[in-house]
């Protein structure tokens, strides 16, 4: 009687292993995305005792997009770190603000390399399962045990170039440069499948500079920022014997 309740209990141990392993098989993951962004430096906007909480400066003619690669590294099952680039446009406006007068406008193109650590404060309960592996654990509940949530930041440096119109031009700007960034967001990813994730991430870049938009205004309390709401697509590399990612 004992020898079959040790196999068994031998049997659970196993299998738990294994499973608390599984993450490892695939330590790396290749991410796009793509979405929204938003600036908010000293052109445009409303003045802050006419503007709660920046909201009314959120607006359409202010929004453009930025695209972003990342490679994930997983140290931990609830750490990443990831090197990020991120690529596109800013912009900002006098139109629909507290300066309409002054008439800036400025488009900004920018390309952002980045380190980021990432912690996963929700973790799915999905990708350690043999039976999500296989593909069988779907439904209601696969979908609840399949999400992720994470905080996240790191440091990284924005190299800008900026266009001008024509008051902008006359005032006298700097058409470009580079500045030091800290990205702080938060993000959830949903696993699909074992190769494929789907998520969302909000993410704020808080510039060591005044001067993104070419412009400071002597008012100016605090240096430009800017945000990206992005929808993301990841795909998970298998780990090679030699722990690099592998291709095959």
């Amino acid at each position: 009687m004992k020898r079959p309740i040790l196999t068994i209990l031998l049997l659970c141990f196993i299998v738990s292993f294994t499973d608390a392993q599984i993450w490892k098989l695939k330590r790396y993951e290749a991410v796009a995305g793509i979405g929204p962004s938003f600036f908010f430096g000293d052109i445009g906007g409303y003045s802050k005792t006419k503007n709660i909480l920046g909201l009314r400066d959120i607006t359409l003619s202010q929004t453009r997009f930025d695209f972003n690669a990342n490679l994930k590294y997983r140290v931990a099952q609830s750490f990443n770190i990831r090197l990020s680039l991120t690529s596109g446009l800013l912009h900002a406006t006098d139109v629909r603000g507290s300066n309409e007068n002054r008439g800036f406008e400025a488009s900004i193109q920018f390309i952002e390399p980045a380190l980021i650590g990432e912690y996963y404060f929700i973790k799915n309960k999905a990708e350690d399962s043999y039976l999500f592996t296989k593909g069988k654990d779907t439904g209601f509940n696969g979908f609840i045990k399949s999400l992720d949530f994470y905080i996240f930041t790191g440091i990284g440096g924005v190299g800008y170039s900026i266009k001008a119109n024509k008051a902008l031009e006359n005032f006298g700007i700097n058409p470009g440069g580079f500045s030091t960034v800290i990205p702080v967001g938060i993000g959830s990813t949903m696993i699909y499948s074992p190769n494929f994730n789907f998520g969302v991430e909000f993410t704020g870049r808080y510039s060591f500079s005044d001067n993104l938009d070419g412009y400071t205004s002597q008012y100016s309390s605090s240096n430009d920022v800017y945000y990206f709401l992005n929808f993301t697509i990841t795909y998970k590399l298998k780990t090679g014997a030699n722990g690099l990612p592998s291709f095959r």
